[in-house]
């Protein structure tokens, strides 16, 4: 969520509710500042007033990435647009060139990306798979074409195409 707070937009990333003892209680947050980059920890009272920023939405493909960040197009009108790794955050492993995803738009300014709910990525690096280790679950690391690091069963091997999600980061299925 992407909240207007103090004349900055943050965008949330932990929530947290206290209520210490016989005192009022209170919410307590964490979010990047999007202009600064930077991240606040801050209290806030059941008096504060919060305004949540209006966002609009373009779908816009992913095109490349290279030293200053990583690029999209918009696939209505072929404009490109530039986002920085810090703002995307976690997000940068699940991008695979010519996806499609949706860019979330703050007036002119983009803020940042929704994925979808899963992705298709190649597995290029993983130990052999052992024959006949079915007996329990047994998991083990691999790297996708992405970089990230997934936790995938002993069964998957190099060159295997698996769907992971990309809320939690977990292995799926093999495609």
């Amino acid at each position: 969520m992407i909240i207007k707070l103090d004349g900055e937009l943050v965008r949330i990333i932990d929530v947290t509710h206290v209520t210490p003892g016989n005192l009022r209680g209170f919410v307590r947050v964490k979010g990047r500042n999007l202009r600064t980059e930077s991240m606040a920890e801050q209290k806030l009272r059941s008096e504060d007033m919060v305004e949540r920023a209006v966002l609009d939405e373009k779908v816009m493909q992913y095109l490349y990435h290279d030293g200053d960040g990583y690029h999209f197009m918009d696939t209505a009108t072929y404009e490109q647009v530039h986002l920085t790794a810090e703002s995307l955050g976690d997000f940068v492993g699940y991008l695979k060139a010519e996806s499609t995803i949706t860019v979330e738009f703050y007036g002119e300014v983009p803020v940042g990306v929704e994925l979808p709910p899963t992705v298709d990525l190649k597995v290029v690096e993983t130990v052999p798979s052992i024959k006949g280790a079915t007996a329990n679950a047994q998991t083990k690391p691999a790297v996708v074409e992405t970089g990230i690091t997934i936790t995938v069963p002993a069964f998957i091997s190099e060159g295997e195409v698996i769907r992971v999600s990309t809320e939690t980061g977990e292995y799926l299925s093999r495609v």
